[in-house]
């Protein structure tokens, strides 16, 4: 049966440059995947559907493995089938309709439109660093970063004129993401305003200071958006990774496409951003239900 493995994973090796590990771990879950299909007399990408894969999936339950190593078989499939795509091996991606049961799959927390607005509009203007937590949850949501990217991003990095952020994510990746109106009017007047009474030399060129003027830690922001969660009247749990993933998601909700959001979000691989997919078209079911006359 030829299933084009090497090809593949020399793609992944020099094309998307990951590492050793990564690539065995592709290879590893793509040979478990031939094995299984050559069982059932499929003999090449071509002829795989999408019962073969849903059936691969409950196979691959059977054989006890845990809902992490049956996601991650998952995503090699849908690299693998997004690849061979590309390649014209294929005309159509059998992984389109393949969905681990929703009992598996852990969906992220997201907010609604208006639980954000409430976080955004809760820091006080009449405190001190109102602009900086002001700036700092606005950047946050029009951006989708990791908490992570957020408190490594320098001035220089900053493009007011063009509405731009250049962030260092995962792997040492690059990334320009865009801030939007909002958060770009509140960036500006706490650059302009606060962050120099804040920094005295110390910033190291940060964005975001604390209130000593050194770079916001990861604690920090956490702090910061607990503060104003509480001030919102909000009881459920939030982090700034749930303003990550409600950005993904309202960017959906809108209309947005896939490959565009996974590019925001910085993700190497599609097959981590469909997850919000799955959280949209829970959107859509909930509007369905409460509004078709025969739902």
């Amino acid at each position: 049966m030829s299933f084009g493995l090497q090809p593949f994973c020399d793609h992944l090796a020099l094309e998307r440059g990951l590492s050793p590990r990564t690539v065995d771990a592709y290879r590893r879950d793509l040979e478990r995947l031939s094995l299984y299909l050559t069982s059932r007399g499929v003999k090449r990408p071509g002829d795989v559907n999408a019962t073969d894969l849903r059936e691969f999936v409950y196979h691959l339950k059977d054989l006890g493995l845990q809902p992490s190593s049956i996601r991650r078989n998952v995503s090699a499939l849908r690299t693998y089938f997004g690849y061979l795509l590309a390649e014209g091996v294929v005309i159509a991606d059998p992984t389109d309709r393949v969905e681990l049961p929703r009992a598996w799959r852990r969906l992220p927390d997201v907010l609604s439109r208006e639980d954000i607005t409430r976080i955004l509009e809760a820091p006080d203007p009449s405190e001190r660093l109102f602009w900086r937590d002001k700036a700092l949850l606005e950047f946050a949501y029009a951006s989708g970063v990791r908490v992570g990217e957020l408190i490594t991003v320098k001035v220089r990095d900053v493009d007011l004129q063009e509405g731009l952020a250049l962030v260092l994510g995962k792997g040492s990746r690059e990334r320009i993401v865009p801030l939007g109106r909002a958060a770009l009017q509140a960036l500006i007047v706490y650059l302009r305003e606060i962050r120099p009474g804040l920094a005295r030399n110390r910033g190291e060129g940060a964005v975001f200071l604390n209130a000593r003027g050194t770079p916001l830690s990861r604690m920090g922001v956490w702090k910061i958006l607990r503060r104003h969660v509480e001030r919102a009247g909000i009881t459920k749990r939030v982090t700034p990774h749930t303003l990550r993933h409600s950005f993904a998601t309202h960017l959906l909700e809108g209309g947005a496409d896939l490959a565009s959001v996974q590019e925001m979000l910085g993700h190497a691989d599609i097959a981590t951003t469909q997850i919000y997919t799955h959280v949209e078209r829970e959107y859509l079911r909930d509007v369905h239900r409460r509004f078709h006359p025969r739902a």
